[in-house]
């Protein structure tokens, strides 16, 4: 895969139930630990403070390259992009 897969990937997983998890353990293992670390940061709607912040994280795969992963990642709005992660 490539950088534009994974754009295509992360569109595809806004579409997905929200309730689902990934089919494979690890991946929704790792779906349910970031929605609570995320939720753990207390940032809330807006970013204005509260226990929620994210309702559902959603992870979707591809093969690629050994020497690259490339990653793509969805937020729902402006008011959220202000805040970083180490991946």
């Amino acid at each position: 895969g490539n950088f534009e897969q994974s754009c295509l990937l992360s569109k595809k997983a806004l579409l997905r139930e929200m309730t689902d998890s990934n089919p494979d353990e690890f991946y929704a293992e790792l779906e349910s630990q970031l929605l609570s670390q995320i939720n753990a940061l207390n940032l809330g709607p807006q970013g204005l403070g509260g226990d929620t912040t994210a309702l559902a994280v959603k992870i979707e795969t591809a093969p690629c390259h050994i020497a690259s992963l490339p990653v793509a990642v969805n937020i729902e709005c402006h008011a959220h992009r202000h805040k970083s992660a180490e991946l």
